[in-house]
């Protein structure tokens, strides 16, 4: 046999493992697509919290107000481990589609009955209440919804394009909330004061629920992935995924738990939180500050594609490792330059997102990475949801109260401090970008 006949194939495997199919295009452009809606709903609540602290709590002390809205924001989150671990079992015996169907419809739903919900002035204490049941399932929807759409990116790509594919999880992320920050800049410039807090909110929530049913559409067309079926098909799935996690990869659940600290608590407080913070603590207007977000996302969710293609070129360790080495050493200058000026805000906004590609670019494949198709929803979504729980939906409310209490000066301290802790995760854990993959 030749050396071109024996070389041959194994040009054309690399060759392979390197190129998307027509099936594999149209499951990740579905997949995005479907979770970019189910984000709008999640992030308008965050854009619009000091609007919904007036609506829903009683009038006084605006901070107060705000604070309460924004324990309710951090409440939602406490449903997130729930949701990751009774939905993240349902995707993993029932299939990711059949998953991805269930979170989008929840969270459609969730967003309706907020912006149908009357204000406190009209039914009392009955409107927090509500506000805190829609944010509770939205909340659950949240917990199952990473770690079905990541498993079904990732388990749709070729080989040597994982991290490319599970970028666009990320993608769909921040593109829903940049659609989310543009309703914000759209009714907060367009409409009076008067009018945003009459109506004006209420119309973004009802555009949120909208986009959720055509993201319901969406899911119920696309097919399962290779890796579900076979697992399924060969007898593989597990009647309890989540008892399989703690006995048999307790380590690996460890390290997705380790990985998520950094990434949720920056993302959380650059991404969706930091125009509320600036307009709180410097005075800048809101729309200015979510004029400053928009433009920062658009360069974000362009990048991120790019940034999972260098993470299939030169691993998952060192893409990750430069996003927290760079907040351990710039949070402290980032937050200490911001001002009421809008080319403050949007540098410290554009730096902080640029680092955050590190990690949102990865987060989906190296979790995907760490477990087996049986049990890979449920290893994803509940150790991720977790560290969400602790670090990510808390972190509004922490920055908020700092702030009141008269402690924002030491915020940075937080932010470098968790970031130390997940470079170091990211330097000691093993390399996955040629894992075989089942």
């Amino acid at each position: 046999m030749s050396t071109e006949s024996q070389t041959a194939p194994a040009a054309n495997n690399a060759h392979n493992a390197h190129k998307l199919n027509g099936k594999q295009r149209k499951a990740i452009v579905a997949g995005t697509i479907g979770n970019t809606v189910e984000w709008v709903d999640w992030a308008l609540y965050s854009i619009f919290a000091k609007i919904i602290a007036v609506e829903f709590f009683p009038s006084g002390n605006g901070a107060v107000a705000l604070l309460a809205t924004l324990a309710v924001f951090a409440v939602g989150f406490v449903m997130r481990p729930v949701g990751a671990a009774v939905l993240g079992v349902y995707a993993d015996r029932h299939g990711r589609k059949k998953g991805m169907t269930l979170t989008v419809g929840l969270m459609a739903g969730a967003a309706f009955v907020i912006a149908l919900t009357p204000s406190y002035e009209t039914i009392g204490v009955l409107a927090p209440l509500v506000l805190l049941v829609a944010r509770l399932v939205q909340g659950f929807s949240a917990g199952g919804e990473f770690g079905s759409s990541s498993a079904f990116l990732v388990e749709s790509a070729a080989t040597g394009r994982r991290a490319f594919a599970g970028s666009w999880q990320q993608v769909s992320v921040a593109g829903g909330v940049l659609i989310a920050s543009l309703l914000g800049t759209v009714t907060t410039s367009l409409l009076s004061d008067e009018t945003l807090h009459a109506w004006g909110w209420r119309l973004a929530f009802v555009v949120g629920g909208l986009l959720g049913l055509v993201g319901l559409w969406l899911r119920v067309s696309v097919e399962d992935t290779d890796s579900f079926t076979r697992a399924q098909s060969s007898g593989r799935t597990r009647s309890n995924p989540l008892k399989a996690m703690f006995v048999e990869h307790p380590g690996a659940a460890l390290r997705v738990a380790g990985i998520t600290i950094a990434g949720t608590l920056t993302y959380y407080i650059w991404v969706n939180y930091l125009p509320t913070y600036a307009n709180l603590t410097t005075g800048i207007p809101l729309s200015s500050a979510l004029l400053s977000q928009t433009l920062c996302l658009i360069v974000f969710v362009v990048l991120l594609p790019f940034v999972g293609l260098l993470s299939d070129r030169l691993g998952r360790k060192p893409t990750m490792a430069a996003f927290a080495g760079g907040f351990v050493v710039l949070a402290w200058p980032l937050l200490h330059l911001l001002d009421n000026s809008f080319l403050s805000l949007f540098l410290v906004q554009l730096v902080g997102m640029l680092l955050i590609l590190g990690y949102s670019a990865n987060c989906a494949v190296i979790m995907a990475e760490q477990f087996p198709a049986e049990i890979r929803a449920t290893g994803i979504a509940l150790p991720y949801a977790l560290a969400v729980a602790l670090f990510g939906g808390t972190a509004p409310y922490l920055t908020t109260w700092m702030h009141e209490s008269g402690h924002g000066n030491v915020l940075w301290l937080y932010v470098s401090g968790a970031s130390l802790v997940s470079f170091l995760v990211y330097v000691t854990m093993p390399e996955t970008k040629n894992k075989e993959f089942h």
